[in-house]
């Protein structure tokens, strides 16, 4: 973005939300996606005038890119006392999004959180419930609901012309080669960084590779599938699915926990299926095919990815060109910024935004049940009705 845009959309953004009611942020959690983050705040041009983070290195970095004279704060909850401060973004580990988001909403902030919603089931239903009591905007951070290229794409198949789907395929495919290395550069406080999480000696190893073990993260399965399965879920009107199978590969990141190759089988109670597949000990595709979602109609396939979308029809030709598509290369990148804009625009307008909380829930489920089918080696189901989960 060049710029003039930069100013442009900005200076326009001021004058939708008035020159004195632009919402404070507050940033709890200021890692790499936490500072990601800030930076695409700050292009749409709105303060940042509270920082916290439990590593000091992180603290520092994060009051880097905050407004001139940002407080920075190791607890979060001191951070939420503030008052002036209207909402927040929790870019910390998934097992310290739930605590973090009840307290925001029970102090009246609006909340923007990173996918996924929650670590559990249960302290899903517990967010989802804190959040609608307070009146507050969650906005989830599964920003495919904001891409004009999927917006554009869901039309297509609500307009019926796939016909019945029973059928949905998906992958994500990529390249790890290790995890991150693990040196500790400043102060952690160890013991709230842990939070819930069982109580083991400082492990620097654990601390910048989180994702990649039980007790706070998912691994690369949860991360991605977060958004594959959000879309799913959206594109086809469904809710968490009855059941999920999940296979995992062997252990190919040495001192990971969880694999980085694995497939998942969701089944839904609006009769069809879907499958994910995740190889991150792949070649690494060109973009329009590492990350694909794929309708299978009796009228027509819908294929949707980052880069656009294709709608192939029926033929008996050796030779399947599509009949309709939209292809944007390099487009996607703005997905984040639309998402952060729609979460703006809901703070003042009050409306419910793209990515709701009962949006991240149901997602959540089907993530957490994929976790449960691949520690237990079995097909887990869910009961709606005791939101539990079963063999």
């Amino acid at each position: 973005m060049d710029r003039r845009t930069l100013l442009a959309g900005a200076a326009s953004y001021q004058r939708i939300l008035g020159a004195n009611d632009r919402p404070m942020l507050g940033w709890i959690g200021a890692g790499g996606r936490g500072r990601f983050l800030a930076g695409e705040f700050k292009e749409i041009g709105f303060p940042i005038p509270a920082v916290c983070d439990v590593y000091q290195p992180n603290l520092e970095a994060g009051l880097k890119l905050a407004s001139p004279g940002a407080k920075g704060f190791q607890d979060y909850r001191r951070l939420l006392d503030d008052k002036s401060i209207d909402a927040v973004v929790v870019a910390t580990p998934d097992h310290w999004h739930a605590p973090m988001v009840i307290d925001a909403v029970n102090a009246g902030k609006d909340v923007y959180v990173e996918k996924p919603l929650c670590h559990t089931i249960e302290e899903g239903y517990r967010m989802v419930d804190a959040v609608r009591a307070n009146k507050r905007v969650l906005q989830v951070g599964t920003q495919r609901r904001s891409s004009p290229i999927f917006i554009e794409a869901k039309s297509v198949i609500d307009s019926g012309v796939l016909g019945d789907v029973r059928l949905v395929t998906s992958w994500w495919l990529n390249h790890q080669a290790s995890l991150n290395p693990a040196q500790l550069q400043g102060d952690l406080d160890w013991k709230a960084w842990l939070g819930s999480a069982p109580d083991r000696p400082v492990d620097a190893q654990r601390f910048f590779n989180w994702y990649y073990y039980y007790d706070y993260s998912g691994g690369l399965i949860i991360g991605q599938a977060a958004h594959i399965f959000d879309a799913i879920q959206w594109f086809m009107n469904s809710k968490a699915p009855l059941a999920v199978t999940t296979a995992g590969g062997q252990l190919n990141l040495k001192g990971a926990e969880i694999p980085d190759t694995a497939t998942v089988v969701l089944e839904f109670a609006d009769n069809y299926m879907a499958n994910f597949t995740l190889g991150y000990k792949a070649m690494r595709y060109h973009s329009s095919q590492d990350q694909m979602k794929q309708f299978h109609g009796n009228k027509a396939r819908l294929d949707v990815n980052r880069e656009g979308w294709w709608l192939v029809p029926e033929s008996t030709t050796p030779e399947l060109k599509p009949s309709r598509q939209h292809v944007e290369p390099g487009n996607f990148a703005r997905a984040t910024r639309d998402h952060i804009r729609n979460f703006l625009d809901c703070i003042r307008s009050r409306k419910d935004p793209n990515a709701t909380v009962e949006n991240g829930l149901s997602t959540a489920i089907a993530l957490v049940m994929t976790m449960e089918s691949l520690r237990q080696g079995r097909r887990v189901r869910f009961d709606a009705t005791t939101r539990q989960t079963r063999v």
